[in-house]
């Protein structure tokens, strides 16, 4: 749906997803490490890294309360509330590379019931990265 006089449709693509760090120098090498991506901004509080067209913008969990009061911020024992699926042309072949990289699978690879194989991981911060096939 757009609205009448909007030159960008809505919903357009999603450009941006902040996720909240309580170590931000040990999640950036994560991703530096891990994904093989440069650093695309970072300031004292936040690091910047693009993944295609969306960017993921690490940010320190002090910095959190800013963007969303009157939201709380959860711990990152509190639970997972969301995955961030990667595609990848061979699901073993990559989990064989995070591991080598130094990342501990959480499960996978697998064969799931929809057709797909995935396998999953998580940051330092307690996102949940997925790649699938």
């Amino acid at each position: 749906m757009t609205h009448p006089t909007s030159e960008t449709p809505w919903p357009g693509a999603i450009s941006a997803i902040t996720l909240f760090v309580e170590d931000l120098p040990a999640t950036k090498r994560f991703y530096q490490d891990v994904f093989g991506l440069p650093v695309a901004f970072e300031d004292a509080n936040s690091a910047v890294f693009g993944f295609g067209g969306t960017v993921i913008n690490l940010l320190s969990s002090t910095e959190a309360p800013a963007l969303i009061a009157p939201a709380p911020v959860a711990a990152p024992d509190a639970g997972s509330r969301l995955q961030l699926t990667l595609p990848v042309d061979d699901v073993d072949a990559m989990c064989e590379e995070l591991t080598a990289r130094g990342v501990t699978l959480l499960n996978g690879p697998m064969d799931r019931p929809w057709g797909i194989r995935t396998a999953s991981f998580r940051d330092p911060g307690g996102h949940i990265w997925e790649i699938a096939k």
